[in-house]
């Protein structure tokens, strides 16, 4: 009897530890035909994730054009917008769906619009808050360059 019990344990426990592998590190993931990484989602989970990004490029253009008027008050705010405190809102099985690096990202970026906002705000040179945006940008064209995302049953 204990060693039924013994192997009932470890046979959990290898369930939980792979759960926990694809839910917090892998995701829904596959190759894809252009060489990203496709990540597999619901067509509403698609649609939030984009919106998102689409958002940053929001974000990305008010603060361009506040370093044109020089305006940093105007880019501190726009970056505070898109930095951690609008983290949220993604449901769990979503975050389940996109592999850590993804996720790791998408933090990194959020707090990078943070550090732009600071820099802004301490700063107030322009020069100094482009380099920001420069260095912002390297998670973002890095992010198109390695994913992309498919919508589950469709193939695309």
């Amino acid at each position: 009897m204990k060693k039924l019990s013994l192997l009932l344990n470890v046979v959990l426990l290898a369930v939980i530890a792979y759960g926990g592998y694809k839910f917090l590190i892998e995701g829904s993931v596959k190759p894809s035909d252009d060489g990203r990484t496709a990540i597999i989602l619901l067509g509403d989970e698609r649609d939030f994730v984009l919106g998102e990004m689409r958002g940053f490029l929001e974000t990305v253009e008010g603060i361009v054009t506040g370093v044109a008027e020089n305006d940093m008050e105007t880019v501190a705010a726009v970056a505070t917008a898109a930095g951690m405190a609008s983290v949220g809102g993604e449901t769990a099985a979503l975050m389940g769906k996109l592999p850590l690096e993804f996720k790791t990202l998408g933090l990194d970026t959020h707090a990078l619009f943070d550090d732009l906002a600071a820099a802004a705000t301490e700063s107030n040179d322009p020069a100094i808050v482009t380099a920001k945006l420069s260095a912002l940008m390297q998670n973002c064209t890095g992010c198109h360059a390695s994913y992309r995302f498919d919508v589950e049953g469709t193939g695309k």
